[in-house]
């Protein structure tokens, strides 16, 4: 498979669970998650060009100082930017940045996911394309007893009740480090995964996402101790 591969960045200002959440802080980092992100995505060797959307001006303005060359800052329209704003909107926006190539999405929320990480991602992206599937999400299994509307989702209580989690049936857990494809999928699906997306796994330290406070916290807490990594 050729073909550029762009990275996708969407970064919106006014976070409500997390204030500021995209540029605060964290641990050594002075602009926190977009500074550990960005940097990890200039080390990609697979990755030919970053585009940073976001309507927010601290970050606009630290991208701007940066001496990143494969770096794209797109100033996010206000329409684009609301809680609202729905993904399907996003994967449009998306498209319209990047018409050619290949799209890797990934958000700074994920501070885990390094520059090595998305390196094996692509490669695996690569060689799963020749084998006939056409876009690649990152996922975590989960081994846990799940229900939904009074009904196991993954074990069947009439052959075991409480069976081992070992032994359960691990659902994938779609959590939204990576999603890669082609523009042309963008184009036919509205989607920025395909008919047929390779299911790449991610332990669940890797795939931490920050989302509420207490995973701020918690990330903090596990480079600290030494746990992962940036």
């Amino acid at each position: 498979m050729t073909g550029k591969i762009t990275a996708f960045l969407p970064c919106r200002a006014g976070s409500e669970r997390v204030p500021h959440k995209n540029i605060k802080p964290f641990c050594n980092y002075n602009f926190g998650l977009i500074e550990i992100k960005l940097k990890q995505l200039d080390k990609v060797e697979g990755i030919d060009e970053i585009v940073l959307s976001t309507n927010d001006f601290d970050i606009l303005e630290y991208a701007n100082t940066l001496k990143i060359e494969k770096l794209r800052v797109h100033k996010r329209n206000e329409q684009l930017s609301s809680s609202q704003t729905s993904t399907d909107q996003l994967v449009k926006h998306a498209l319209h940045l990047i018409p050619q190539g290949n799209i890797l999405w990934t958000h700074v929320t994920s501070p885990f996911v390094t520059n090595k990480h998305y390196d094996e991602i692509i490669s695996c992206y690569k060689n799963k394309k020749r084998d006939g599937y056409d876009s690649l999400m990152t996922v975590t299994e989960i081994y846990s007893f799940l229900w939904q509307e009074g009904t196991p989702l993954n074990y069947d209580r009439s052959l075991e009740k409480w069976p081992r989690t070992q032994t359960i049936k691990p659902v994938n857990e779609v959590n939204s480090a990576v999603f890669l494809a082609s523009s042309e999928v963008y184009k036919k699906n509205n989607d920025r995964i395909g008919s047929n997306p390779y299911l790449y796994k991610l332990n669940k330290i890797i795939s931490h996402d920050i989302d509420w406070p207490e995973d701020f916290v918690i990330a903090e807490c596990m480079v600290e101790k030494g746990i992962v990594s940036l």
